[in-house]
């Protein structure tokens, strides 16, 4: 299990600006969150089995000791994806929330952003959102010698063939790894990505541990599920395969890109740490988000991961200790 990633960003500063108020989520209750339709041709070739429904809970809880001012807040959550579909089931907006909205981040995110303009010293305020979240098993296809690393990507497909934060894909033992690889003869491209799949999962043990870089994790041999994903994808960047990150409550996981012969393209997903799984996955933890380079508000420079964040002005010397929830519910 991967947990360091759960982490609260919280900064106590001030934040003046003000939110349009933009209530989407809530005038779409009970309707799917879509980010990336279902095409026919995936539908062909991918097979998606077995739903399970679970519901979750999440959102922020605040109650602090000291009166807070001009509090600024993010968290992210799901949506939809080809395996997975996400109904938005029900809504807990406290009257003390200003304004608050979901935004879409590039690369495949969501965040809800909220404002509060003051919550006084002992009070509770809290936004709290219920999904039902619909996720199926992705079955390994029945053909993949037609499958093909793509000559020509287009703009939105080449976001996942460059660096990204902790996957240093540029460095000078990815590319000395990448080159040794290339020298090992396959059958095909679905074969030529399988042989990184097997390099990840036997040159780096699984040990948990601060984040690093793919590269660290190259040369250390060790790393957590982070890291071996981290390291996969690089490789096959440095391979001109089209690969990103996916993580899930407590995990992450690595997807890769192939056309057919006829151009239409398809992500497979690889399970990097644990039982081996490649071209499929045995998994119904809902998809937080997919990708591991986004640019968010809150923060100057790119981010690897969508996490949770709180600012605010406050009154005194106490913590805010904002609570962010994301819990299954029974």
């Amino acid at each position: 299990m991967c947990h360091r990633r759960q982490f609260i960003a919280t900064s106590l500063f001030g934040f003046g600006a003000s939110l349009a108020p933009s209530f989407a989520l809530a005038q779409n209750s009970g309707s799917p969150l879509g980010t990336e339709p279902e095409t026919e041709t995936s539908a062909a070739r991918i097979e998606y089995a077995s739903p399970q429904i679970q519901n979750w809970r999440i959102g922020l809880l605040l109650e602090p000791p000291v009166t807070c001012t001009d509090v600024f807040a993010t968290f992210p959550i799901p949506v939809d994806w080809p395996e997975q579909k996400v109904t938005l089931t029900n809504q807990v907006v406290d009257p003390l929330v200003t304004a608050w909205q979901a935004k879409d981040l590039a690369g495949g995110a969501k965040q809800i952003v909220l404002q509060m303009r003051r919550v006084p010293a002992g009070a509770s305020a809290s936004l709290i959102l219920t999904f039902q979240v619909e996720r199926s098993r992705i079955l390994a296809p029945n053909r993949t010698d037609d499958l093909v690393i793509p000559m020509r990507p287009d703009r939105e497909m080449r976001m996942y063939l460059g660096t990204s934060p902790y996957i240093d894909s540029g460095h000078s033992s990815i590319r000395a790894a990448s080159r040794e690889l290339a020298k090992m003869e396959a059958e095909n491209d679905w074969q030529r990505v399988e042989q990184i799949y097997d390099f990840v999962r036997e040159k780096v043990q699984y040990v948990e541990g601060p984040i690093k870089n793919a590269s660290d994790a190259l040369r250390e041999g060790k790393g957590d599920c982070e890291e071996m994903t981290s390291l996969f994808v690089a490789l096959c960047r440095n391979a001109k395969i089209p690969a990103r990150m996916v993580w899930i409550p407590d995990h992450a996981y690595p997807e890769f890109y192939l056309e057919d012969g006829e151009g239409n393209g398809y992500w497979f997903p690889c399970q990097a740490a644990g039982t081996r799984q490649f071209g499929k996955m045995d998994e119904y933890r809902p998809v937080l988000q997919k990708g591991d380079s986004f640019k968010v508000p809150e923060k100057r420079a790119r981010v690897r991961y969508v996490s949770e964040f709180f600012r605010c002005n406050k009154a005194g010397k106490g913590n805010p200790n904002p609570v962010f929830i994301r819990e299954q519910m029974e």
